[in-house]
């Protein structure tokens, strides 16, 4: 990754890497969600200072986040487990829809310009924020998950939009179970547990989007950079674990709060970007 900045830049950039692998981490225990929606800026920025080409940096971004994603979501879907708070026969009735979601991302991020891929980030991050920081806990579809096919369909949606937003598909796995009518941490439990089905075909379907790619930067394969995730990985899965305890301890809608704002920053940074 050297790319004409001096050392001391990129050991600033390796502590802006470790610290958003902390808070990643700790958001993916927290509220069940990948992290992705935290690293994917996070990278963005770091791929800009380093002077990586526009054309595959947002590309660059969402796939190394996948790859991030794999070992934080198995932590945290762990430390849930162990509370009891995962409904695994949902995990299993959404697992080959949302795979299935995952490889038809793949496909599309492979043809997709950057721009696209920002405008997707732009549109999903403002709805999510839109349900955080308005979403009343009156909202329901019914009293338990329906049976319909359209349930197997949202999934195969969460597997596509968490493919080319690199998200772990929590936020929108936690939005179906609570509108169901599903207590606010089994709802949290069960989306850690769709993260692994959404990030490991995910990466490799990036690594496989970008192989041959010009410009990438060292230590690259396809559009996962391995040095990035590797600097964040030992950060992230370290503090999953503390984010699953402490979701048990304190009011969720702070944090849903903190969460919907940031979420809303990004969208309109990413919006700043593309009508500017």
């Amino acid at each position: 990754m050297e790319i004409g900045i001096s050392a001391g830049a990129l050991a600033l950039l390796a502590l802006a890497l470790a610290a958003g692998g902390l808070v990643t981490g700790f958001m993916a225990g927290l509220l069940g969600i990948g992290g992705g929606s935290i690293l994917v800026p996070v990278l963005y920025e770091v791929w800009t200072i380093l002077g990586i080409d526009a054309a595959i940096r947002m590309h660059l971004a969402i796939g190394t986040s996948l790859a991030v994603i794999i070992p934080t979501s198995l932590k945290s879907f762990a430390a849930h487990r162990a509370r009891g708070a995962v409904d695994p026969a949902l995990v299993r009735r959404l697992a080959a829809p949302v795979v299935l979601g995952v490889l038809g991302g793949a496909v599309v991020a492979s043809v997709s310009a950057s721009a696209a891929l920002k405008w997707v980030w732009a549109v999903f991050a403002s709805l999510m924020a839109i349900k955080l920081l308005w979403g009343q806990d009156g909202w329901r579809l019914g009293n338990d998950i329906s049976k319909s096919r359209l349930v197997d369909l949202y999934g195969f949606f969460v597997g596509l939009v968490s493919t080319l937003m690199s998200a772990g598909g929590g936020a929108y796995i936690t939005m179906l179970m609570t509108l169901y009518g599903r207590p606010i941490h089994q709802a949290i439990g069960t989306s850690s547990g769709f993260g692994p089905l959404i990030a490991v075909p995910g990466a490799l379907g990036f690594v496989w989007a970008g192989w041959g790619a010009a410009g990438l930067p060292a230590g690259s394969l396809g559009y996962v950079n391995l040095i990035g995730a590797a600097v964040i990985i030992s950060a992230s899965v370290l503090a999953a674990p503390w984010g699953a305890s402490f979701a048990h301890g304190i009011s969720r809608r702070k944090l849903e709060l903190g969460f919907g704002c940031f979420l809303a920053v990004v969208a309109m940074r990413y919006l700043v970007d593309l009508l500017g």
